[in-house]
């Protein structure tokens, strides 16, 4: 679905169920997208048994095959984080970084609840700006499409207070999901992405940046006014363009390192972008991954 036909719709949760139930009506069963899946046992390799199952490094130490078994845990626990700073107020086209964050944040919890999985909403700045915890009934997607519409983009972002508070508020597994411009301390950052993959968390990062900040398509002469500082810029943007260009891919390059390195799942998202459609690119990527590792 297109940016321009969300827009129209106003309410955020019609806007969810909207998506969600289109996405689902051309899959042909629920895409499980936070499925969690725990190790339970060992059983000895039976005739027939898929090879792929096989626990290879006990039958190194044994000379023995073994099966590993899993079970399903549908009761994930998944905690949006949705950037709320004055950055995400930008937009060049039909919806702001924030409309999009907060569609596609909504459009997740729908997805989750309808497969009783447990959800909650913090949304941030330079602290936390609003927390909805996590329940499972489906009603709970009226309390976060509220608390999304609540908020209007202001102040600057303080990602190492921010992701330090989620990590402590969220210590049991579960699934964290930052939906953010990543327009902070890349340091700061990265640090908190680490922490909370070392704590066991499932991390992805859902990059939401304006065409116009990923193109640089500005024909001068251009007035530049900061959202979270108060710098004015008045430049010919044809002169900047080169080493802004350069700039942006060496940090998207390095936050899409560093996020491998740590397993972070990473997807950079156009404001342009249908939601539908990114939402099922990341739905069948994580689906690929999650049958790799069984």
């Amino acid at each position: 679905m297109l940016p321009e036909v969300v827009r129209r719709i106003g309410r955020l949760e019609l806007r969810a169920r909207y998506i969600v139930e289109g996405l689902l009506s051309g899959m042909h069963r629920s895409p499980y997208f936070g499925q969690s899946v725990e190790f339970r046992e060992h059983r000895e390799y039976s005739k027939g048994d898929d090879l792929r199952h096989i626990d290879w490094k006990v039958w190194g130490k044994q000379d023995r095959l073994y099966i590993k078994r899993y079970e399903e845990d549908t009761n994930l626990r998944c905690t949006l984080v949705v950037d709320g700073s004055a950055s995400m107020n930008y937009g060049s086209a039909d919806m702001t970084k924030h409309d999009y964050a907060a569609t596609a944040a909504a459009a997740f919890a729908y997805l989750l609840l309808k497969q009783s999985d447990s959800v909650g909403v913090t949304v941030f700045d330079d602290q936390i700006r609003h927390e909805v915890p996590l329940r499972t009934q489906r009603s709970h997607l009226t309390r976060i499409a509220r608390a999304l519409e609540s908020i209007e983009p202001r102040d600057k972002t303080n990602i190492d207070s921010v992701l330090a508070h989620v990590a402590k508020s969220n210590p049991r597994k579960g699934m964290i999901v930052l939906i953010s411009d990543l327009l902070c301390d890349t340091d700061q950052l990265l640090k908190g992405l680490v922490t909370l993959r070392r704590m066991g968390h499932d991390v992805v990062v859902l990059h939401v940046m304006d065409d116009e900040e990923l193109d640089f398509t500005f024909r001068g002469p251009v007035r530049f006014e900061g959202l979270e500082v108060d710098d004015i810029v008045d430049c010919n943007p044809r002169a900047l363009r080169k080493g802004y260009m350069e700039a942006l891919e060496r940090y998207l390059t390095r936050v899409r390192k560093a996020c491998a390195a740590n397993a972070v799942d990473y997807s950079l998202i156009r404001t342009s972008d249908a939601l539908d459609a990114a939402l099922t690119a990341i739905i069948a990527r994580r689906a690929l991954a999650q049958r790799a590792k069984i």
